[in-house]
């Protein structure tokens, strides 16, 4: 439908480690020019979630970001290999980082996270019917789980509070559905 205004002329790849490859591109752009662009594509999909109980309360996972050098407050979310099932992975990152398992699974959003300089791909889920346990994080996690209000998680995407896209764009979307008793 939509022509693609970009001539590649060579690709190679620049950087590479488990989790993600970095590549520079020599094009023509859309204005007719020689340039070049560079891309990072990721060996895993973004999986996020947003576990809400019957009184519609949520949970957040805090830690530091390294690449941020900050401390950020987010939904739980963790990375699924491309050949794998994406549910399956957000049953495993919930399970892991806040010790909560889910009967009710609804897909809420799919997400393009950073489309002007990577491909990486993101899956957001809503888990309900919730059953409570121990976490598990990961030995490169430390993370503060809390309990808040979904009205609460809401506020803190508007007040700029939480800034993680999977997160903001979940928050978002998850109370547009609940004002309108689709959640």
């Amino acid at each position: 439908m939509y022509k693609n205004p970009w001539k590649t002329l060579q690709t190679k790849k620049i950087y590479e480690n488990p989790w993600i490859s970095v590549t520079e591109s020599k094009i023509i752009n859309p204005a007719g020019k020689p340039g070049i662009y560079g891309n990072v594509h990721f060996k895993n999909w973004a999986i996020g979630i947003i576990p809400l109980d019957e009184s519609y309360n949520t949970w957040l996972v805090g830690q530091y970001r390294y690449a941020l050098d900050a401390y950020s407050w987010e939904i739980p979310e963790g990375g699924c290999p491309l050949h794998t099932e994406p549910l399956e992975t957000a049953k495993r990152e919930l399970k892991e980082e806040t010790g909560i398992e889910a009967n009710k699974w609804t897909t809420l959003l799919d997400i393009h996270t950073s489309n002007s300089v990577t491909d990486e791909f993101g899956i957001v889920y809503v888990a309900q019917d919730l059953r409570f346990g121990e976490s598990e994080p990961e030995e490169t996690e430390q993370l503060s789980v809390w309990k808040l209000p979904f009205d609460e998680a809401f506020a803190m995407v508007m007040k700029g509070q939480i800034t993680d896209s999977l997160s903001v764009a979940g928050i978002l979307k998850a109370q547009f559905l609940i004002i309108n008793n689709a959640l």
